[in-house]
């Protein structure tokens, strides 16, 4: 099958944790050799797209524009300014999600902001998250980055996203609205970076409740690579199959 473009996940698919995945990259330089369109999609906040191009090409010897990299935090500000409840944000998170909302012109609240942004946070603290339980009790509408529960490392799965996330639903008994895969808030606004149809385009990543999940839920091909977070043993359990499934990307005819 050939696709006119990729959408492809980074942790656990190109690396894994400060591990190379040889194969991600010679996959990356066989799209760039035929002049393949893709996008790296990737619910990861903790870095901006430019801090990500110079760990790709520094740690991992893979060289792309930092436009070729759209992170679950350009989506939420994607989202903010949709939404325009107001301009005032209480974000739990690292640089790459607070930089990013602060440089779209929104304004650091603590106590009654319009907004409760929760990303990865790996120092975040309980007066945090204390913070954030009461502005969402106040009203502050609740946005989760991403859902990942688990961030697979060279340790093994760490927290993600998603724990603190869950810890706070817990907290407030509010929702939160999700902007990273699976959901179609970073699904839309990939397709519309890449300018190609959702029919044109792959999937690809490691994570099947994300990666896989957003290529499922918004009618997207998608192809799991098992070099992450989802096992081959997983496979006879998942509820609705990949469209591809390889070992690796070196098994994947671009």
């Amino acid at each position: 099958m050939t696709y006119q473009g990729y959408l492809i996940d980074l942790d656990g698919t190109i690396y894994l944790g400060k591990e190379p995945i040889p194969a991600g990259k010679r996959f990356v330089e066989r799209l760039q050799a035929k002049n393949i369109p893709f996008l790296f999609v990737t619910n990861n906040t903790t870095k901006k797209p430019e801090m990500v191009q110079m760990r790709l090409a520094e740690e991992f010897g893979i060289d792309v524009s930092a436009e070729l990299i759209y992170t679950a935090a350009l989506a939420t500000v994607d989202y903010l300014d949709e939404k325009a409840l107001g301009k005032k944000v209480y974000v739990i998170g690292e640089s790459g999600l607070i930089d990013t909302i602060r440089e779209a012109d929104y304004i650091w609240e603590e106590e009654q902001p319009d907004y409760v942004v929760v990303g990865l946070d790996t120092a975040v603290t309980y007066e945090q998250l204390a913070k954030a339980t009461l502005a969402i009790q106040k009203g502050a509408h609740f946005i989760g980055t991403n859902p990942d529960k688990n961030i697979p490392t060279e340790r093994g799965l760490m927290p993600g996203a998603g724990s603190l996330i869950a810890l706070l639903e817990t907290a407030t008994r509010v929702k939160s609205v999700i902007i990273g895969k699976p959901e179609a808030v970073i699904m839309d606004g990939a397709l519309k970076k890449i300018g190609l149809a959702k029919e044109a385009v792959v999937m690809v990543g490691d994570n099947y409740e994300t990666d896989i999940q957003s290529g499922i839920k918004n009618e997207i091909a998608s192809l799991l690579v098992l070099t992450g977070f989802t096992q081959k043993e997983d496979i006879p359990n998942l509820p609705v199959a990949p469209t591809h499934i390889v070992d690796s990307l070196d098994d994947w005819q671009v």
